[in-house]
């Protein structure tokens, strides 16, 4: 086993990471920027580094910094967390040329999944289903027409080397064909530095449905139940779920087979996770593989009673896995939501700033992947993702009913966060049936609130007004004792929404909205 795991990440991963390493008596080293001096990973830690400024160039993305560190304070291992260069192929091979081990799987098994229409190749070779287009990256208008007119209309366009709804268009017919083809090449380039695009047959509205995968060194593969991912805004998942409310036991079966075969066909070792598109009729079709660990493993882990990170480092030390797959049971239901700093009411922009008061919920059912602490200050140079709120129960209506009594106990203040938008989903006739598929979010967000909605939004919002209350209770007692702590209510308020508006003026600067 490792004696010490440097890990390449920030935020609610890293902690998580972190706990993980304690749990199995191995230290843990954290990178940091200098933003990011006394975030919660950096205080958790056992050892922890400066690497860089701010920007993720200089810090989190730079693979020399993080090796030098690597080697200086002794670790064994690498764990990438999710983002950043966690699915860096080049990464990981100077991972290995510098005698350290990756947490993950080889640089020669991401570079083969990397690619989407390099993966495509593959599986077409391993006779894995996919949707008709094209396995190669289109050339000409022309050929992108000829292709089209085949499969039929609606068609998308997708970059190969990208993901979150980058360089992605849907064509209904082919007068949009050629400005969508220059548009989505020029963005993937600038997304990517790749503007590799190819073409789709469009399958509209689909459930999107995932399952995860794990492989050890000895050639053992498994794969551990499957996960709903339908709800998501411009294609960036929001709430997650297992087991799927779509799937019984011969697909899940089915599914998670032709899962296994995508990982052997990559060579594939460590937690990965196999995606698909499913449509009306449960037909599906292979759409990529993460080749990491995902932000939605929590609800994994939940039904099935196995510790993904644990799992990862095991395997990566060269363990076999401690099971096969029919030890694999799924029992119950988890549902996950993203917590993000972002104002829903705004067109879900961000909302860096210092989070003032922080209440959490708890009780049975109940985990919180959690990356802040009251006094943090939320930057504005990364992901916006504060915690992961999970709710776990022995069946989908029970984890349901325990998130909706949790979302009203969780206040945030300071900042504004989503949260209020899960409470609209878990009211929802629709998600209550399991009647959702990609475009789910989205017309929900069209739709007026209906009556459950509304009362859903009453009650955070009194839970709010009674903690707002309370806490300025405290702070006008504690200063009237004169204990010299001056009141910081008004002064934070100010100092959040400076900040959010210093955010906007800098993103519109640069051309972001």
């Amino acid at each position: 086993m490792f004696k010490k795991i440097l890990i390449a990440n920030r935020g609610e991963i890293a902690v998580r990471v972190i706990r993980a390493c304690r749990e199995l008596g191995i230290l843990s080293a954290a990178v940091f920027s200098e933003v990011d001096r006394v975030a919660l990973h950096v205080l958790m830690a056992d050892e922890v580094y400066l690497i860089g400024a701010a920007a993720a160039a200089e810090s989190y993305l730079n693979i020399n910094k993080i090796l030098d560190v690597a080697k200086r304070c002794g670790a064994d291992a690498i764990h990438p967390g999710y983002g950043f260069l966690s699915e860096n192929a080049k990464f990981a091979q100077a991972c290995a040329g510098a005698g350290i081990k990756f947490i993950g799987p080889s640089a020669a098994s991401m570079e083969a999944m990397g690619s989407k229409t390099r993966a495509r190749r593959e599986m077409e070779k391993a006779g894995v289903p996919f949707v008709p287009g094209t396995s190669r990256a289109l050339e000409s208008v022309e050929q992108a027409q000829d292709v089209a007119s085949n499969i039929g209309y609606p068609v998308m366009l997708k970059a190969a080397a990208g993901g979150g709804g980058k360089g992605m268009r849907l064509l209904h017919n082919a007068h949009e064909l050629q400005p969508a083809l220059e548009a989505a090449q020029s963005e993937a380039q600038r997304a990517f530095g790749d503007g590799e695009v190819y073409l789709e047959k469009a399958i509209l509205n689909p459930r999107h449905i995932e399952v995860q995968v794990l492989a050890d060194e000895h050639g053992n593969t498994v794969y551990l139940g499957e996960r709903e991912c339908s709800i998501q805004r411009r294609h960036q998942k929001v709430l997650e779920e297992a087991p799927s409310p779509l799937v019984d036991t011969e697909m899940r079966q089915r599914i998670g087979d032709v899962a296994v075969r995508v990982a052997k066909a990559a060579n594939y070792c460590n937690a990965g996770t196999v995606e698909f598109l499913v449509d009306a009729e449960k037909d599906f079709y292979f759409l990529e593989m993460n080749t990491r660990l995902q932000v939605e493993h929590p609800v994994t882990e939940l039904i099935t009673g196995l510790d993904l990170v644990h799992l990862q480092i095991r395997i990566a030390a060269g363990e076999k896995l401690p099971f096969r797959q029919e030890d694999v049971l799924i029992r119950g239901h988890a549902i996950e939501c993203r917590i993000y700093a972002e104002d829903a009411d705004d067109n879900f922009f961000p909302s860096p700033g210092k989070i003032e008061t922080l209440l959490t919920p708890a009780g049975p059912g109940i985990r919180l992947d959690n990356g802040v602490y009251v006094g943090w200050t939320v930057p504005i140079d990364y992901d916006p993702l504060l915690a992961k709120l999970i709710g776990y129960g022995q069946d989908r209506q029970q984890a349901i009913s325990r998130l909706a009594r949790a979302l009203p106990e969780y206040f945030v203040a300071g900042i504004k966060t989503n949260l209020g938008l899960f409470s609209r989903i878990l009211a929802d006739e629709d998600f209550r049936s399991g009647k959702i598929d990609t475009g789910y979010l989205e017309r929900l967000l069209m739709s007026k609130t209906g009556s459950k909605g509304d009362q859903a939004k009453k009650e955070v919002a009194n839970i709010a007004a009674i903690a707002a209350a309370v806490f300025t209770q405290l702070d006008s007692t504690s200063n009237a004792a004169g204990n010299g702590v001056a009141s910081k209510a008004g002064t934070g308020a100010a100092d959040a929404a400076t900040a959010g508006s210093s955010w906007k003026r800098a993103a519109r600067t640069d051309g972001l909205m």
